[in-house]
């Protein structure tokens, strides 16, 4: 069958000004038009698939078949070959040699990690003050993120580093993704930024792996698993390794802290969820530090969770055919560029009644259950599942009680949104007010 084509086209640059300016709400609504429709961003044609089983197809029943796609390439002069950006071969021994690094049984300590630094950022604030409640997630997931890669003390010029840098790289690199390649190479200031950042990222990096090859013990941290890892008795190059840490450091921050920043204002905004989440952290955790077997535990906590991922994903990624492929009545030549929108799936009204509604008891364990596949795809799916899924949630929830058991965040004005890769609350001020205050 003929695939529809997207409305709002314009000659020459196709859909790229109405995915630049209405962003979401422009890709939310394309399951009007069909279950794939035709994109063109400038000169590229893709394909948007807006059914969850064709998604499920795409990453798991099909993934065989698909490789990361455009968006992708733009990112890999920068980014190399990290799991992100990998394919095929390279991209399963590269799993295979991480896989240990997020093992359950390293979630213990990283839990403890992810307590103390979310309880030091909590002793930082002061009764009544008005926080920047993004900033301060941004903060704590760079924190976090940044120490369980480099525990040593030869880390710390790079956590600083990424705490500087990271951001920048993030929205820049969304913009040059969805641009015409030559955009990247005009004098724009947007790209004086990325370009220095990345330069500023990769030397700082490479200086540690270098100190780390130097001394070669095991710190314990995510950087020294990477270092030690061996496959048919061959390790990782630096580069390798830098473009892995990179990886991590761009998957494991953004979308946390994007996700901690909305939850704390849902919670904030709502005295019936916000008093169900104290009620929960007191009886289980009190005034303690939260553990990792804490987290099964909270179940309400996790429902919070799941909402927030539900319903601030990141906005689209990208694949790319291998093989001739078929979805649904539509058939994809070899080489055919696809777009799957987590963001639209999770706002799908035929899934999520009332998606723009906050709604964490909509999570009961029969919801779940009878949830279409593919309707639900915060960390991907099939072997590009994030390898990081367990580390973020973890990192979320125990976020969330820390905080939660010492204060209470009250927005003071409504949530303003700046849509980069991702929903990302832009001026989230909330008052900090400890636990034996009123609501208001």
């Amino acid at each position: 069958m003929p695939v529809p084509v997207a409305p709002h086209r314009w000659p020459l640059l196709g859909h790229t000004p109405a995915m630049l300016t209405r962003r979401a709400r422009f890709t939310d609504a394309l399951h009007e038009h069909g279950d794939v429709v035709r994109l063109d961003l400038g000169p590229l044609h893709a394909h948007f698939v807006t059914s969850a089983s064709l998604t499920h197809e795409v990453l798991v029943t099909q993934g065989a078949k698909f490789r990361k796609g455009a968006m992708f390439d733009k990112f890999q002069p920068y980014l190399g070959t990290g799991l992100l950006l990998s394919n095929g071969e390279y991209h399963l021994r590269q799993r295979r040699m991480m896989q240990p690094a997020f093992h359950r049984d390293r979630m213990e300590a990283y839990a403890s990690t992810m307590a103390r630094s979310a309880a030091a950022l909590a002793a930082r604030w002061r009764p009544g003050e008005v926080r920047v409640v993004e900033d301060d997630m941004q903060e704590l997931a760079v924190t976090i993120v940044g120490e369980a890669l480099f525990s040593a003390e030869i880390g710390q010029r790079a956590v600083e580093e990424v705490r500087r840098s990271i951001f920048t790289v993030i929205q820049q690199g969304m913009v040059r993704a969805l641009s015409p390649g030559f955009v990247e190479k005009l004098p724009l200031p947007g790209n004086r930024e990325f370009d220095a950042a990345i330069a500023r990222m990769k030397a700082v990096v490479l200086q540690v792996i270098e100190s780390w090859r130097a001394d070669g013990a095991d710190h314990g941290d995510v950087l020294s698993m990477l270092l030690l890892a061996r496959e048919d008795g061959v390790g990782m190059t630096d580069r390798q390794t830098y473009d892995e840490v990179l990886t991590l450091l761009t998957a494991g921050i953004e979308t946390t802290a994007i996700a901690l920043a909305w939850a704390f204002y849902e919670v904030g905004r709502d005295p019936g969820i916000e008093s169900r989440l104290h009620a929960e952290v007191d009886a289980v955790v009190g005034d303690r530090p939260v553990t990792f077997a804490d987290v099964a535990s909270l179940p309400y906590t996790k429902k919070i969770v799941q909402e927030t991922l539900r319903r601030y994903p990141i906005w689209f990624v990208m694949r790319r055919t291998l093989v001739d492929v078929e979805l649904g009545d539509i058939a994809l030549p070899a080489g055919a560029e696809v777009i799957i929108s987590p963001h639209a799936l999770h706002h799908d009204a035929r899934h999520f009644p009332e998606p723009h509604r906050f709604s964490p008891d909509r999570w009961t364990p029969e919801f779940a259950a009878n949830l279409h596949r593919g309707a639900f795809i915060p960390f991907g799916g099939g072997n590009r599942l994030c390898l990081g899924n367990l580390f973020a949630q973890t990192e979320i929830v125990t976020t969330l009680a820390t905080i939660a058991s010492r204060w209470r965040l009250v927005p003071t004005r409504p949530a303003r949104v700046k849509f980069t890769s991702a929903p990302y609350p832009q001026g989230l001020l909330m008052k900090a007010l400890p636990r034996t205050q009123s609501w208001r």
